[in-house]
């Protein structure tokens, strides 16, 4: 067996500058703790993140508007009290009717 293809020593310059710029390609790209990899994964991240912060504020929006609403009309805030939480007035009588299927 021929031992000078073993040594490294007796490998070409040009082979051993691709060899070199192989594993620094590797290192660089999937290895390195900032990574390419890895900063296209916080990337993803960071997009879904802020898609997320987008809606959380537009629902936000909503609810303001609705907390208004029932600030500003109290026959709104009377009826849903009534609708939702079975809430009634003084000397007022409920008759809760079951309907059959």
């Amino acid at each position: 067996m021929n031992l000078q293809i073993l040594n490294p020593l007796r490998w070409s310059k040009s082979f051993l500058l691709i060899v070199l710029g192989g594993f620094i390609l590797i290192w660089f790209a999937f290895i390195d703790t900032y990574s390419l990899w890895t900063r296209y994964q916080l990337n993803q991240r960071q997009e879904t993140l802020k898609a997320k912060t987008e809606q959380l504020e537009t629902e936000t929006k909503l609810l303001k508007q609705k907390i208004d609403a029932l600030n500003e009309d109290p026959v709104l805030l009377e009826r849903i009290a009534r609708e939702e939480y079975g809430m009634k007035k003084e000397g007022e009588h409920i008759y809760k009717i079951k309907e059959k299927n």
